[in-house]
């Protein structure tokens, strides 16, 4: 099992009509949509996302971070909350219902096997690609991964938060809260927030990776990679904290887009590439991309 490097989309992005087969609410407005979607499922991969109507009255698609996918029972899962007409349409969705999905959209993330410690960083609604790459590298046995999710929220996190059974060395006295299903993968968690959620770091998700990465050894640093997901000032953040540790960093960007699929290049970001500057779309030569060719030093 790989995660594909960057890859041309043409071809491999599929139109579904997927059916609701689950659909649960959490607090602060968010919700977990499973949908049967076989051929999004099978080609899907860690950052990759789909494009989804969301209703009735509802034209434009909404693009969506996948969660999980399994392509056996051909289903992905997806995180999101509700902001906007089109989102409150898509929490309204039932159990058999159809929806038109377009996907798996966008250039994954792609772990390179001499960093075997992957932290992944996410923040709020950028927790999950975090969950899904950590999922596919628990499942890469070949690659005697050792992933260290950590995930950031100032609202209630989308599930029930329990004492980690992992143990992790480096990380605060206290700081134990994990997300359950990462535990049962084998995979540690830990959580960080603002809100005083018990467990939890005191603090933005990127300062606990910055506890974590400051307790390891010159050895242990060189296998780091980092790979993170959240707003734009949290992934400037990761870029910073990847280059004062000398590790890299992987993001994936979060923009606006309409069509989804290059055509309309409204999702264009500048990145620095040997060539120099470029105008790059988020949707298909993204959304991951090189943390330090999207915040450069000088950014």
């Amino acid at each position: 099992m790989s995660a594909e490097p960057a890859r041309s989309h043409r071809g491999t992005i599929f139109l579904e009509e997927a059916e609701v087969v689950a659909h649960e609410a959490f607090e602060a407005e968010q919700h977990v949509i499973r949908l049967r979607a076989p051929r999004c499922a099978a080609a899907a991969v860690p950052g990759s996302f789909v494009h989804l109507t969301c209703g009735p009255g509802i034209p434009m698609r909404r693009p969506l971070s996948i969660m999980r996918a399994n392509a056996r029972e051909g289903w992905i899962d997806i995180l999101y909350k509700v902001v906007g007409a089109g989102l409150q349409s898509l929490a309204a969705r039932r159990v058999g219902e159809r929806l038109s999905t377009l996907g798996p959209i966008g250039t994954g993330f792609s772990p390179h096997r001499d960093r075997r410690r992957a932290l992944l960083l996410g923040g709020g609604v950028g927790i999950p690609p975090m969950v899904f790459l950590a999922e596919w590298l628990a499942a890469d046995h070949a690659g005697h991964w050792q992933p260290l999710v950590m995930m950031g929220s100032e609202v209630p996190f989308p599930f029930r938060a329990r004492p980690s059974t992992i143990l992790v060395p480096g990380l605060p006295e206290g700081t134990i809260a994990c997300m359950p299903m990462l535990d049962g993968w084998g995979v540690p968690s830990r959580l960080a927030s603002l809100a005083g959620f018990p467990g939890c770091y005191e603090g933005y998700v990127t300062g606990l990776g910055e506890e974590w990465l400051r307790s390891l050894g010159s050895a242990m640093l060189a296998e780091v990679e980092i790979f993170a997901c959240g707003p734009t000032p949290m992934l400037k953040a990761c870029a910073d904290l990847a280059r004062r540790f000398g590790v890299p960093c992987q993001v994936s960007l979060e923009e606006f887009m309409a069509c989804a699929v290059g055509g309309c290049a409204g999702c264009t970001v500048l990145v620095q590439t040997p060539q120099g500057p470029a105008m790059k779309r988020v949707c298909v030569d993204g959304p991951v991309f090189d943390a330090e060719s999207v915040f450069p030093t000088a950014a």
